[in-house]
């Protein structure tokens, strides 16, 4: 007899099913449109552009510019964008399969006796976070850990998803336990596989780069004045990774790429650095995106299309965008290692027998 049903035969008669207690673990990524289409991609960058989180302005002076010029033009640009590099076999963005494939290999990794469920959600787009928690207390989970799968914490990325869990939680009678994961952007776990992942992406070329570029997404430079620490993790994550590959400080650069709007945005740019390669001398480049656990329409349009055609056009030869760590086995290591040091207390008690209440 399964746990659940014995659980159910210990309930007195008309008592509600309860299903037997498990864990839960909510992979969250950035989000992405369903479709390319003028339509999907309005939804997708309303949501996304009316997060305070994201635009810091107040919404009588945003929200007209937003619903204005910037959803009229906008959505058509990056529909063509999402189209150079959408799923045509999933019909889906590629975020969404790599993250969905992320959830499933680590869902792998815990055995039955762990009673651990682990499903994923976009902050921004389908399935939301309210839906994915949501099924994951219909599965007995009355504990749950928010894994926001950035590595550098940034208020525009691991706190608005957490903000985005917490106002659903709020609607919650029974609310679940819940964790959340802290960024790791100076982890051991994570350096190495990222290490790795270069060093296994430079043997795959039949040449060597002059110059590596570690790009991050970029933010404006008042974030970090008002206290964010995403600028301090990136620069940790490049110098670390610099260290764990024994490279000297010119052959690895960081750079901040996808600044948007008048302000001045975290330096040195990701455009303007690979263009002055190009012009000063340099013939071949690799680029990395170590703020990403996931390629997405910044890492597979953006960088190694766009900025592919910035080196090549300014001179240079060779270019090389190396993938993010995706659903690869290191990737999944990580992720396990990260979720059951978070998990650490939480797993004994999900294995045992439930009283039934």
């Amino acid at each position: 007899m399964s746990e659940d049903a014995r659980a159910e035969a210990r309930r007195p008669a008309g008592h509600p099913a309860v299903p037997h207690e498990r864990l839960g673990v909510l992979l969250i990524n950035l989000g992405t449109p369903d479709d390319t289409g003028y339509h999907a991609m309005r939804r997708y960058l309303r949501e996304f552009l009316s997060d305070r989180r994201v635009v810091e302005l107040s919404p009588w002076l945003w929200q007209p510019i937003l619903q204005g010029v910037i959803l009229t033009t906008r959505p058509t640009r990056s529909g063509r964008n999402y189209a150079k590099i959408w799923n045509r076999e999933r019909d889906e963005s590629p975020l969404r399969t790599i993250t969905r494939a992320q959830a499933e290999a680590l869902a792998g990794r815990f055995g039955a006796a762990e009673a651990v469920v682990v499903d994923w959600a976009m902050r921004y787009g389908r399935p939301s976070i309210a839906e994915r928690l949501d099924a994951l207390l219909a599965a007995g989970c009355r504990r749950v850990l928010l894994a926001p799968l950035y590595p550098q914490y940034s208020a525009a990325t691991s706190a608005t998803a957490c903000d985005q869990a917490f106002r659903h939680l709020m609607t919650l009678r029974w609310q679940p336990a819940v964790r959340t994961l802290p960024p790791y952007h100076d982890d051991p776990a994570y350096i190495g596989a990222l290490a790795d992942s270069v060093r296994s992406g430079l043997a795959r070329l039949d040449w060597e780069p002059e110059v590596l570029l570690a790009s991050f997404h970029g933010l404006p430079k008042e974030n970090l004045a008002k206290g964010d620490p995403y600028h301090c993790h990136c620069q940790k994550t490049a110098r670390l990774l610099r260290e764990a590959l024994g490279w000297p400080e010119e052959r690895l650069r960081i750079v901040f790429q996808s600044r948007f709007g008048p302000k001045e945005w975290l330096q040195p740019y990701a455009d303007v650095t690979t263009a002055e390669l190009a012009r000063q001398g340099t013939k071949r480049l690799a680029v990395i995106s170590p703020g990403f656990v996931a390629d997405c329409v910044e890492t597979l349009e953006e960088l190694n299309i766009g900025l592919r055609e910035t080196f090549l056009e300014g001179g240079g030869e060779h270019f090389a965008y190396l993938p993010c760590l995706n659903d690869t086995p290191g990737s999944i290591d990580l992720l396990e290692g990260l979720t059951r040091r978070e998990l650490a207390g939480w797993l004994p008690a999900a294995t045992e027998e439930q009283d039934g209440r």
